[in-house]
């Protein structure tokens, strides 16, 4: 699995995007690009991107005193996804298969990454949209998850980011959803789901939206709350959205479904399949 190390020149580079949209002072930007490099001089470098991600970012919101760097992205990320879902229901409302239709085009969302890329275009997620029609998924494990979502009673749905919300709920639409909870992280991190975003793109009238109590672009179980820890033990099924979750969950003794985007060679490497694709991957060893 990558670790930090392998992301040292990205981390700088995102830390310093970030802080372009705090403040222009330069100066700023010297003290804390100085304070991050001091932290990488100190810490295990083996750990996961998302554990030096959430202490990178918890540096920047303390010293430069913005604890949502991304807030008004997320809006205009979620409201543009809102935007598209008329068309989608017009075009998909008889289609004979649309758990699968829907499924791609919550993989799809994904592109919505603010980690990954500084800037997140409307025409980038379009063409996202219609790629996801066209790229092959692994068709047994597709099958897997429309029928361990239908047997399951509880089912746990770890969102990832703004606007890649408004087409989870596309998905969960189409599972048992009085059976799914949705997952948002506890506190803001780079473009990722809060309640907050739930809120606005009404995913808190279709299913029970709950946080893990933790600030990290991935899921940490142990920086988690006792309360989202407990849920996650006693889930039949847990379905995972995005690099963050499954660099941190990848090895989890539990039944999860990974659904994400591969946006660098390192995860390409792990996972088995080239950078671009669209990937359902089930952690089949906790069968």
């Amino acid at each position: 699995m990558k670790t930090f190390f392998d992301c040292i020149p990205c981390f700088l580079s995102q830390t310093l995007a970030t802080l372009r949209r705090i403040t222009d002072d330069e100066t700023m930007h010297e003290i804390v690009l100085r304070r991050v490099l001091q932290l990488i001089s100190e810490i295990n470098l083996s750990q996961s991107p998302p554990a030096m991600a959430q202490e990178i970012h918890r540096i920047i919101k303390q010293m430069t005193g913005n604890a949502d760097p991304f807030a008004q992205e997320k809006k205009e990320h979620n409201r543009f996804a809102m935007s598209l879902i008329p068309e989608i229901r017009k075009r998909y409302q008889n289609d004979p298969d649309l758990f699968v239709k829907m499924l791609r085009l919550s993989i799809a969302g994904n592109i919505i990454d603010s980690g990954i890329k500084d800037k997140i275009t409307s025409s980038m997620v379009l063409q996202s949209i219609d790629r996801s029609m066209k790229t092959a998924l692994e068709i047994k494990t597709v099958d897997e998850l429309y029928n361990e979502v239908r047997e399951a009673n509880d089912i746990l749905y770890l969102g990832d980011n703004a606007g890649e919300i408004v087409f989870d709920r596309l998905l969960i639409e189409q599972m048992p959803y009085e059976k799914v909870t949705y997952i948002v992280r506890g506190e803001p991190i780079i473009n990722d789901v809060t309640i907050e975003d739930a809120r606005e793109v009404d995913m808190l009238d279709l299913v029970d939206v709950i946080d893990n109590g933790s600030d990290a672009p991935g899921t940490i179980l142990e920086t988690c709350s006792h309360e989202f820890q407990e849920r996650f033990a006693s889930s039949d099924l847990v379905i995972a959205k995005g690099q963050g979750n499954y660099e941190t969950l990848s090895d989890v003794n539990k039944r999860i479904f990974f659904l994400l985007q591969v946006k660098c060679p390192v995860i390409a490497k792990d996972i088995g399949f080239e950078v671009g694709s669209f990937v359902v991957k089930a952690n089949t060893e906790c069968r």
